[in-house]
């Protein structure tokens, strides 16, 4: 039974900031889940010897599970309860954590992970959508705000705070901490939040929409990863690669024709709510990517510890907070797309100085990196979530931050993938290239290459040579990977500049005398759902 609230004089619920608060907590503790194991990365890699396409498996199982069900927790929630969903999704993840924590190997990790995902699928639409029926439409931006704040300070301060709790009580506390955070979370939104449903929403769940859906995202991303070691050229990768595009297409045409579908097409009319979706996209693409490969820079080139790692990656944190509010305000009164363009161009100039750390290091630069992208997600976070979910109708609610969510997890899940597979792609070239200049047969300089990608071969490889010889080739390995690390880096900020200049094409505004969208009727005619 909810929890009983009390009405203020505007009609919404007096306790709506701290039911803001448990769904910040909620989501904060999902953004942390996601970018708080990257760090932890090379200490597993070393304690339970496994490869890097490995733990991406694990790294990756929670996004991608996450965000495969996310579009159908957003629906459950319209249907049965955004609170009740919510709820249910804390202690789901909660108790899963405390499972996984302790699973042993990798199997048990990339298990554990993924179940986590199912929980956070349910918490993450739910919390978005229940913003717009608990407060009034002065108050949303405000509160959407927060909720964005909390999001991408959890995501970018989660390398800091993997580090520290990596460096003090072992990695597998990045994965028990959700516990204590998800009976927080509990807590606060059972004694404050107010339900909410779309009572002219079917019970009816599109399960075959379900099952194409996230075959899609599971072939695309397993191709991506399983891609690094078989290779592009290899007819499975290039099977599962194209199968995803058939799938995804297939999903499209069923929505189009079922009667209740899991996405309601209706949404993509919407310009706005397009543009919105290829922004968040290229935004989570671009930073949950580089964020992983310059935590495995820094610990395995550069040779900091988890906790320094972390630390060093905390400008962005500082920008995102400052230039949060501001975005908003930009939006208010020039409209959200202006926003979203600059925070693009900031994002891909941020990653491009970043990228500069490859082959010349220096903190310096790397911070400047990470204070300008930051500043750019800043800016960006606001309008985004303010456009994709309190602009559709309110019955829509849960369907568009389902959405909204799944171009953020699949994005991040997408964004580390091909980010690594771009680094490892140039790595192998570059060691082929210096071991062949170095006089050695194709065959001894293709196994070289080889080893930079499989970490078997390479400790097989180091096992046979003497001292002088293994600190040579370890000296030549981090060179390469500091090269690759940064092409890998430099493609990802140009992908943030090319939306940048395409985003004015997918987001059209409408002519000044017609633009009255969905967004500016939700504005005028407020929920009166408490």
């Amino acid at each position: 039974m909810p929890h009983s609230t009390t009405a203020s004089l505007d009609g919404y619920s007096e306790k709506r900031g701290t039911a803001l608060a448990g769904m910040c907590v909620a989501a904060g503790m999902v953004w942390l889940s996601f970018a708080d194991f990257g760090v932890a990365v090379p200490t597993i890699s070393d304690e339970l010897a496994v490869s890097l396409p490995d733990l991406q498996w694990a790294n990756n199982a929670f996004s991608l599970s996450t965000g495969a069900l996310v579009l159908a927790g957003g629906r459950l929630g319209d249907v049965f309860g955004r609170k009740r969903m919510l709820e249910i999704g804390l202690v789901v993840m909660g108790a899963v954590s405390l499972v996984a924590a302790f699973a042993p190997g990798v199997t048990g990790l990339i298990v554990g992970r993924a179940a986590m995902g199912v929980g956070a699928a349910m918490i993450l639409p739910a919390t978005l959508a229940l913003i717009p029926p608990m407060f009034p439409p002065e108050e949303q931006p405000k509160a959407f705000g927060a909720w964005m704040a909390v999001a991408w300070v959890g995501q970018a301060a989660g390398p800091a705070v993997g580090g520290i709790l990596t460096g003090v009580l072992g990695w597998r506390s990045t994965i028990w901490i959700n516990a204590p955070l998800a009976l927080v979370g509990l807590w606060l939104v059972h004694r404050a939040a107010v339900e909410s449903t779309d009572p002219r929403a079917s019970r009816h769940i599109d399960l075959l929409g379900l099952a194409t859906s996230a075959l899609a995202a599971f072939c695309l991303l397993y191709g991506c990863t399983a891609g690094q070691e078989e290779g592009f050229d290899d007819p499975v990768i290039i099977g599962l690669l194209v199968g995803s595009v058939v799938l995804a297409a297939l999903f499209v045409l069923l929505q189009k024709h079922l009667a209740d579908p899991l996405v309601d097409l209706r949404l993509f009319s919407s310009r706005p709510f397009c543009g919105a979706l290829v922004a968040n996209s290229v935004m989570n693409i671009v930073f949950a990517g580089v964020s992983f490969l310059l935590t495995l820079y820094l610990q395995e080139v550069r040779g900091y510890g988890p906790v320094t790692a972390g630390l060093l990656l905390l400008p962005s944190t500082v920008t995102i907070l400052l230039f949060n509010p501001y975005g908003g305000r930009v939006a208010a009164r020039r409209g959200a797309r202006l926003p979203v363009v600059a925070g693009l161009l900031l994002l891909g100039a941020g990653t491009l100085v970043a990228a500069v750390i490859g082959r010349h290091y220096a903190y310096a630069i790397l911070a400047a990196g990470l204070l300008v992208l930051g500043a750019g997600l800043g800016l960006m976070s606001i309008p985004l979530s303010d456009t994709a979910v309190a602009g559709p109708p309110e019955e829509l609610a849960g369907t568009a931050s389902g959405m909204f969510k799944v171009t953020s997890m699949l994005g991040g899940a997408f964004g580390v993938a091909v980010t690594v597979a771009v680094q490892q792609s140039v790595e192998s070239h570059q060691a082929i290239d210096r071991a062949k200049a170095a006089g050695l047969s194709d065959a001894d300089a293709d196994q070289l290459g080889d080893a930079v990608t499989d970490s078997a071969l390479a400790s097989q490889i180091m096992s046979s040579v003497d001292q002088a010889t293994r600190d040579a080739i370890t000296a030549a390995f981090h060179e390469v990977q500091a090269v690759g690390t940064a092409r890998a880096i430099a493609l990802s900020g140009l992908l943030a500049l090319v939306a940048a200049l395409v985003m004015p094409l997918v987001w059209r505004l409408a002519p000044p005398a017609r633009r009255k969208d969905v967004h500016a009727v939700r504005r005028e005619e407020p929920s009166t759902e408490s």
